[in-house]
């Protein structure tokens, strides 16, 4: 029974959250969206890194209570269409995109590169852009995510997975069936409604327009 207590937590962060306080101006999206479902890959191995970011203590998502409250916007009006939204990733600690750079230097370490970066190779993941030295999460007010049907409870097939590193990922990609584009313009109108702006290279990020800290990286844990 020890083994696999231990097991649990080198495969995945905490479930329980701390009791700490949140810094001002921030909010856990399910206080504001009670039906947003959380699967946070970083807080687990099942990311293109393969094991628990740092920063990520609790499998939770935050968000600026500006950028909540816009999505709470779009989550209603996907609700109303049969869709739950899933997030995958909210704000990230300044400390989590450093392990990520740091990651990206160990060209040995390539195993979830089936997964995740079947064909590049890992050493132009930098130069390329999937990984860089800040992201806008650490502003908090960008969000991962996706679509699950109600009706189902299966995830909306989208063409690709959460973080894919490659064209298919794109918006705009011709690798992908007229079924699936639509599914993703299905997300994306209700984000651009709501005020977010759409990423070019990635289905599922999203960044408040008028975010409220454009200049400020933070980098207190997940928890």
């Amino acid at each position: 029974m020890i083994f696999l207590a231990a097991l649990v937590l080198l495969t995945s962060c905490a479930s329980v959250s701390s009791q700490n306080s949140l810094p001002e101006g921030f909010v856990y999206v399910t206080d504001v969206i009670p039906t947003a479902q959380l699967e946070i890959r970083y807080c687990s191995d099942d990311n293109f890194v393969g094991t628990v970011i740092d920063g990520y203590e609790a499998p939770k998502a935050i968000l600026t209570v500006e950028a909540a409250q816009a999505l709470k916007k779009a989550a209603d009006e996907l609700y109303e269409k049969g869709y739950y939204i899933k997030i995958f990733d909210a704000y990230r600690s300044q400390r989590a995109v450093d392990h990520f750079v740091r990651w990206s230097k160990d060209l040995d370490d390539t195993k979830m590169k089936e997964k995740y970066y079947p064909d590049l190779d890992k050493s132009v993941l930098f130069e390329q852009g999937y990984i860089a030295a800040k992201s806008s999460h650490s502003r908090g007010s960008t969000v991962d995510l996706t679509l699950v049907e109600i009706a189902t409870g299966e995830e909306v097939d989208m063409g690709s997975g959460f973080d894919f590193f490659g064209e298919i990922s794109n918006h705009g990609t011709d690798l992908i069936t007229p079924e699936q584009e639509k599914n993703r313009n299905i997300l994306r109108d209700a984000m651009v409604n709501a005020g977010f702006e759409v990423y070019p290279e990635e289905w599922w990020h999203y960044t408040l327009k008028d975010e409220p800290y454009p200049d400020t990286y933070f980098d207190f844990p997940v928890r």
